[in-house]
């Protein structure tokens, strides 16, 4: 074993990343050159050569490109198209209704999708022209929505979840169930922002509740049944356990497949464009698991992550010392990083340091989904923010988006703190299951 090697291994790696060299490339780059330093070419070529089949023919993992697949035909075919106007429907005679609508619209695109920056993205191109003719400031409008955009990365199928469950070797399932309750905490969170900006800031949150004759109610709530049955589906299978996390996967894209047929609404177009959408996040995201469970071994070997568990267990850190430590850590390197990136570079340190501490490993994954989509809106490469100035480049600028994501990030901070104070409110649901 080489502490020095592997200290210097994160340091390599903290470097490379600082220079734009992708993440799945420093990842892959730095156990290669370190074990070929410790053992040897030959070990290090071993690795190299057996580890992609390792850790991509974990049936797991099988989950990702499905629950991608449901969420692609699920937008591509329109069945999300309806969800902004039934919460509007819903929802209209509460102060704010247009940016509440929007959240809460976000937070049902995430049931079916998994990814923050496609629900940012959606829910943009609809949301924010109609909440700006309404009086909405532009920079409020797009802040609502660029934070209502995490939300996707929380509610189940969310595949940070799903990544995390395979490097922590815990239930994918009691993951999502504990992001339940994060998610809908958020989304709350979120309309008390609203309101109160309605209450103190009228100017650029119009209070007024809409125009109730301009909405069909009926015709709004019955254009959302695809969704709705996908969501029973899928949900209902997964927490009754009928099946599985994974096989969940499977049935929610073949029920979107099925579902998009029988409403005449997939074409070979859209088909097409979805394969090969989830086939291109796929990949990505599969090089990044590869790079990461490399640097996995290699910390292992060096015996780094033993030391490091075993230095913060004789430095007698408090619960609350270590969580301010992590949260620190994770807002940091959200303001730098992709989740992806983030979350894989840093587990291989983290997980042993939390199972000495006796930490749950369910409930820190969804705090962790929690802190890495808090770095989605924050500067300097919020990538929500930067998909909102995308879709909504003739209304705001980038510095308007982050400017008004502010107050979620503020509200996002206490909702973190909250979680970590009271560990019950995520590990209920989870612990109802056992």
């Amino acid at each position: 074993m080489s502490i020095a090697t592997g200290i210097a291994g994160v340091i390599l790696l903290f470097v490379l990343l600082a220079l734009r060299v992708p993440v799945a490339l420093a990842l892959i780059a730095v156990p290669v050159a370190g074990i070929a330093w410790l053992l040897g070419p030959t070990p290090a070529i071993g690795i190299l050569s057996s580890t992609p089949f390792s850790f991509v023919s974990n049936w797991t993992l099988s989950a990702v490109p499905m629950f991608l697949l449901m969420g692609f035909i699920a937008f591509h075919t329109g069945m999300t198209g309806g969800l902004f106007d039934a919460a509007k429907a819903v929802l209209r005679r509460i102060p704010g209704a247009l940016a509440i609508s929007s959240i809460f619209a976000c937070s049902g695109f995430a049931a079916v999708c998994g990814s923050s920056l496609a629900t940012a993205a959606a829910m943009g191109r609809i949301a924010i022209p109609e909440m700006i003719k309404s009086g909405y400031a532009p920079s409020f409008a797009s802040g609502a929505i660029a934070a209502g955009g995490t939300i996707g990365a929380l509610i189940p199928p969310s595949i940070l979840m799903i990544v995390y469950g395979v490097f922590a070797e815990t239930s994918v399932t009691k993951v999502f169930v504990g992001g339940i309750t994060i998610g809908i905490m958020t989304a709350l969170a979120y309309a008390v922002v609203v309101l109160l900006t309605c209450w103190l800031r009228p100017d650029i949150a119009p209070p007024r509740p809409l125009d109730a004759g301009a909405i069909d109610t009926r015709k709004a709530l019955l254009n959302i049944w695809p969704v709705l049955l996908l969501m029973v589906v899928v949900f209902g299978g997964l927490f009754s356990g009928i099946f599985t996390a994974t096989e969940a996967g499977a049935v929610g894209a073949l029920g979107a497949i099925v579902i998009a047929i029988a409403t005449r609404s997939l074409t070979w177009s859209s088909f097409k464009t979805s394969m090969i959408e989830t086939l291109m996040t796929s990949s990505s995201l599969f090089i990044i698991g590869v790079g990461a469970a490399m640097f996995t071994r290699f910390l292992g070997l060096t015996g780094l992550t033993s030391f490091l568990a075993g230095a913060v267990d004789g430095a007698d850190f408090g619960y609350v010392e270590l969580m301010l430590l992590i949260v620190l850590l994770y807002l940091v390197l959200g303001m730098f990083m992709e989740p992806f990136g983030a979350m894989l570079v840093t587990l291989p340190v983290l997980l042993p340091i939390l199972k000495a501490e006796g930490i749950s490993l369910i409930w820190f994954g969804v705090l962790v989904v929690k802190l890495l989509e808090i770095g989605m809106i924050t500067p300097p490469v919020g990538l929500n923010v930067f998909v909102i100035k995308n879709v909504a480049s003739k209304y705001v600028s980038v510095v308007q988006v982050f400017k008004g994501v502010i107050p979620f990030v503020v509200i996002d901070v206490l909702v973190v703190a909250i979680v970590i104070a009271y560990p019950e409110i995520v590990l209920f649901l989870p612990n109802m299951m056992n």
